[in-house]
């Protein structure tokens, strides 16, 4: 049996609490030099991979600087830093909940996202908090909508973060959400919804389409006023924009949902107002490292709930 060649440490460090990108050169292929793969796998960024070459910004496992003649040498390992976008900052602080030597729990608050991806790279939880925290292997056990606010579980020790993903990949994290949507008097509550949910790359919203189920959410109503609701969702799968696809079937969208049940215009850059009223309120598990029984509260409100006039008006979100 062939063994698996160990990845090695990065010789580059983190930059704003981002990672470098590392490249893996494939087993096979017909490229003469690393220039030639990067270039036809970043393209068209063939000049910018030029540029970083010239400049020494990208570097072998040694650190060393890769030429435009460097030749291709199958499972080699490339490092650089992605060009950071210009970002909107969010506002908003990301309060812990928690911390000690395993975890961190994040309450994080609308608008930012979980982790680096796509244009929001250094505006994430992720990456302020190992800024804010000096811990620069933090790693996400689990993700959050960026539209969704509430709790996030981090890992501290890199060793460990298998452990607490397989909570969440196994089902062993109880979590309730709340939200805030139209008050439906016909709607027989509580009821468990089930639906096969289906989200495709590079479409903004996903769709319950006929099969299997897979994904399945019970939701209870808490109290209600002013043709408005508040409600617990319990999901007890996982899959992409699950609460906001099964609300919107039920006929009672949550507030502030761009996307369900009608796709909307993208919202301007640094635009705050009227956030999803969707908040990830109880995070409970037993750590799989410690045995400890862990049971977390979000302190976030929802301002469509509290204050709905001015979660309504112009004013930026709060």
């Amino acid at each position: 049996m062939r063994r698996k060649n160990r990845i090695p440490p990065s010789p580059l460090p983190q930059r704003e609490g981002v990672d470098p990108v590392r490249v893996r050169l494939p087993a096979d292929g017909a490229w003469s030099t690393v220039r030639e793969y990067l270039a036809e796998r970043l393209a068209p960024r063939a000049a910018v991979i030029d540029e970083m070459l010239a400049a020494g910004r990208i570097v072998d496992a040694d650190g060393r600087p890769v030429r435009a003649d460097t030749a291709y040498l199958p499972g080699m390992f490339v490092w650089f830093h992605r060009e950071l976008p210009d970002e909107e900052r969010v506002p908003f602080p990301v309060e812990i909940v928690h911390r000690d030597e395993h975890i961190v729990v994040a309450d994080k608050p609308h608008f930012i996202a979980t982790t680096p991806r796509g244009s929001h790279v250094t505006e994430t939880v992720l990456a302020r908090l190992r800024r804010e925290l000096g811990v620069p292997a933090l790693g996400a056990a689990h993700r959050l909508d960026r539209l969704t606010a509430g709790l996030v579980l981090f890992t501290v020790r890199p060793e460990e973060r298998g452990a607490y993903q397989s909570l969440f990949r196994d089902r062993l994290v109880h979590k309730e959400y709340e939200a805030v949507a139209p008050y439906a008097p016909a709607l027989d509550l509580p009821v468990t919804v089930r639906s096969r949910i289906l989200k495709e790359r590079g479409v903004l919203a996903a769709q319950e389409v006929p099969g299997e189920p897979n994904a399945v959410t019970r939701v209870e109503l808490m109290e209600h006023r002013a043709g408005r609701a508040r409600y617990r969702l319990l999901p007890h799968t996982g899959q992409t924009h699950q609460l906001r696809v099964h609300m919107s079937a039920l006929g009672v969208p949550i507030l502030g949902d761009p996307l369900y049940p009608v796709v909307t215009g993208p919202v301007p850059a640094g635009d705050f107002r009227r956030p999803l009223q969707l908040l990830a309120r109880v995070l409970e598990f037993t750590d799989p490292v410690t045995g400890h029984s862990h049971a977390f509260r979000s302190g976030r409100t929802l301002l469509a709930w509290s204050a709905h006039d001015d979660w309504a008006g112009e004013g930026p979100a709060r």
